[in-house]
């Protein structure tokens, strides 16, 4: 069956004229010029063959002609846009790879998933955890691209915690961390309370070895001196290859260790650790979301780059 319709657009600017009695608010909605909302009803009226409003001094209002069609039209409207995000959705499904740092998935990345989960279960998410995430002063750009093939069903994008220079991907920043030491709340005001930061030559440190040093982990040398204090073996202590191990003995009070404030927000807020002094240590490094271009527009990609972005703008910056 062939269908002779006017154009979508004149339609359109008759629905929201009609709803505002406006052409100037319906430009306005539509961002483009009062003048040019009126030429899009002339021509749809001259297609029709009657007149959609009486224009008054000041004032709009429908004929009888256009109050009779103005629910049928916002009904069709209403299925174009109903058939385009069903088709949306329908497209998103498939599988996204995600990988990122480990501590950034274990600690912050997984928290949030089950919100996006909930609301986009047609989306199967694959989460892995690598340390190739994390940039060296040495880093040129993303690993892997040269392998993307744009034909596999499979997306793939990555969390990096580095500079945010790399080629070939879109770039979205998420946000940068500040170090502070935090402790099980019990070594606050234990036999051996934390006051100051002199106080930690009475406790155990707790080192993460997971990253090595050419990647500017953050140490406990590093935050002595920040705070003054120079005669305590920042060496000395227990030792972790494992960061989750060392948040664990932190929670387990074990000792005190040194942590990325947005990473352990969940766990200070709940009151299983504690952050006994407000001195940090910053990094010229942030997390960003890494999303190859040749993807880019794909409906997975395109929604999980927003959720992400989103839940990443509520950390608030230290």
């Amino acid at each position: 069956m062939a269908y002779r319709l006017p154009p979508l657009n004149s339609l359109r600017a008759f629905e929201v004229a009609a709803r505002h009695l406006s052409f100037k608010d319906a430009s306005l909605e539509l961002s483009v010029t009062p003048t040019a909302i009126s030429h899009q009803i002339r021509g749809l009226e001259e297609y029709l063959g009657f007149s959609l409003f009486n224009r008054l001094t000041r004032a709009l209002e429908l004929t009888r002609e256009g109050k009779a069609m103005l629910p049928k039209v916002r009904e069709g409207l209403e299925c174009f846009a109903a058939a385009i995000e069903n088709t949306r959705l329908r497209e998103a499904r498939g599988r996204l790879l995600v990988t990122s740092p480990p501590a950034f998935a274990n600690r912050w990345l997984i928290r949030h998933l089950p919100d996006f989960t909930a609301a986009q279960p047609e989306i199967q998410l694959y989460m892995a955890a690598s340390l190739a995430t994390i940039d060296t002063p040495e880093t040129t750009g993303v690993t892997g691209l040269e392998d993307l093939d744009v034909r596999d069903d499979e997306s793939e994008v990555f969390i990096r915690f580095g500079f945010g220079h790399y080629a070939g991907c879109r770039v979205d920043y998420l946000f940068a961390p500040a170090y502070t030491p935090v402790c099980s709340p019990r070594l606050l005001y234990g036999m051996r309370p934390l006051n100051v930061p002199a106080d930690l030559r009475r406790h155990n440190l707790l080192h993460d070895e997971s990253i090595s040093e050419s990647m500017d982990r953050p140490n406990w040398a590093e935050w002595l001196q920040l705070a003054g204090v120079g005669d305590i073996p920042s060496e000395a202590g227990t030792h972790f290859s494992d960061p989750g191990l060392v948040l664990s003995a932190a929670v387990d009070g074990v000792g005190v260790a040194l942590a990325s404030i947005p990473l352990v927000a969940a766990e200070v807020h709940a009151g299983r650790l504690a952050k006994p002094f407000d001195i940090v240590i910053r990094r010229r490094q942030a997390y960003y979301l890494i999303v190859p271009e040749a993807i880019a527009d794909r409906p997975i990609v395109s929604i999980f780059r927003r959720w992400l972005v989103n839940e990443a703008a509520k950390v608030p910056e230290i």
